[in-house]
């Protein structure tokens, strides 16, 4: 990975974008997405993430430069990588909280949006400023950003392309925390670190339950409810949890992760 590394300490992977001066989100950071996205999907010492742009800026943006010269021919062929990055992050099995320093406009919004939880700096500005190009969000803005604040501010902030405080958007719930600038991080950090020892297996089952259960029907989304809550019972921190629950009261289990 050219832009993007990740690096694990007691279970919280910090998946650091670094690609000067901006951040700006080009092709190969969303190659590097992806392919951060897999591994940490797949590596069992890794129970939660922090998603950080460093501490001067989160992304501010799909790198305009690279696509000022593209038809919409190049655009029908680029798509795909444009919202599979965000999605790919969005669908990683676990806990994924964006600590966001700086700006987070246009693509860097959209990364935001595709985690869980957003921790932002108290001189952090946001927003989907699409418009003002001539174009629309691409990578998840339109339905992540409804999904979170409502129908009306969603239209709001992207019709407008105006930018968004971080007061103003822990207001409308599109931050979920706002601290001072240089506790961003460790903050992140701190919150996903109590998923360490977590049962892994059932906040999956969780996370799933919510994100396809907001995609459908109340009623097909309780049917992916039951199925994953039968699921669990074949866990072995089930057993774990259960027991403990029994013999010490809720709280004290030692999970396992399987």
């Amino acid at each position: 990975m050219e832009f993007v590394s990740i690096d694990v300490t007691d279970g919280v992977a910090v998946l650091r974008l670094d690609r000067p001066r901006m951040n700006a989100i080009s092709l190969q950071v969303q190659a590097d997405l992806r392919e951060a996205a897999a591994e940490l999907t797949e590596r069992d010492d890794v129970r939660a993430v922090v998603v950080w742009g460093g501490e001067r800026v989160f992304a501010a943006g799909n790198d305009v430069k690279e696509m000022v010269d593209w038809t919409y021919s190049d655009m029908v062929k680029a798509s795909a990588s444009v919202s599979s990055a965000t999605t790919a992050i969005a669908r990683i099995p676990k806990p994924v909280v964006a600590a966001v320093n700086g700006y987070a406009l246009g693509g860097g919004c959209e990364l935001a949006l595709a985690a869980d939880l957003r921790f932002v700096a108290e001189d952090a500005v946001l927003g989907q400023p699409e418009v003002l190009l001539g174009i629309i969000p691409g990578a998840g803005g339109t339905q992540r950003l409804t999904r979170l604040v409502g129908t009306a501010k969603a239209k709001d902030i992207i019709f407008t392309g105006r930018f968004v405080k971080a007061d103003e958007a822990l207001r409308i719930g599109l931050a979920d925390r706002v601290v001072p600038a240089d506790q961003v991080l460790a903050e992140a950090v701190a919150y996903a670190g109590q998923f360490s020892n977590a049962a892994a297996l059932a906040i999956r089952a969780a996370k799933e339950c919510i994100d396809r259960g907001s995609e459908v029907d109340l009623d097909t989304g309780l049917e992916i409810e039951r199925q994953q809550f039968a699921g669990v019972f074949a866990t072995e921190d089930r057993v774990l949890g259960m027991a403990s629950f029994v013999e010490s009261g809720p709280g004290k289990a030692t999970f396992v992760g399987r």
